[in-house]
């Protein structure tokens, strides 16, 4: 028999839950690299899933704390889907993905799992990423380290064609 060892995943199954929301990091004394933070920008940030359903699984949020696509400005929501469309470019350029799957889930009935402050996922595809551990087990097997593909993403994040838009 083999093992798949994913120790981070750990965290996450014995429910230990920040009391923070996860997208409002002001003032919990961590980092952006411990918070998996990729970018800041004025009016949205881009962050890693800390439990990403595939490698470069990304989150992309408008900083003020607002549950629900209703409650953006225009320039908020101009901002996040230049920054999706940012993402995805980052991901293709560095990470070859076959295709992507990008949405929002609003409410927890539509599988919000933070459904007081709203953001779009950003899901790297590749042919032939689902096996049968999905399917059978509800195991998710990712096959790069979450820290990993940080390093490797971070500075495509930090070049200069990324502008805040005003």
């Amino acid at each position: 028999m083999r093992n798949l060892w994913a120790p981070w995943r750990m965290e996450y199954i014995l429910g230990k839950r920040e009391p923070y929301c996860i997208f409002c990091p002001e003032g919990d004394g961590l980092s952006d690299e411990e918070r998996l933070i990729l970018y800041r920008g004025h009016k949205t940030m881009v962050m890693m899933n800390k439990y990403p359903y595939n490698n470069g699984h990304l989150l992309v949020a408008p900083w003020r704390h607002v549950a629900s696509v209703e409650d953006l400005t225009d320039e908020e929501m101009t901002d996040m889907m230049r920054m999706v469309r940012e993402c995805v470019g980052i991901l293709r350029q560095v990470m070859h993905p076959d295709g992507f799957n990008v949405g929002l889930n609003l409410g927890a009935a539509a599988g919000a799992g933070v459904e007081s402050h709203m953001h779009f996922h950003v899901v790297p595809r590749w042919e032939g990423d689902t096996n049968f551990m999905t399917v059978f087990a509800e195991v998710r097997s990712i096959p790069e380290h979450i820290r990993q593909t940080y390093n490797k993403l971070l500075p495509y994040f930090k070049k200069e064609k990324i502008h805040e838009a005003v």
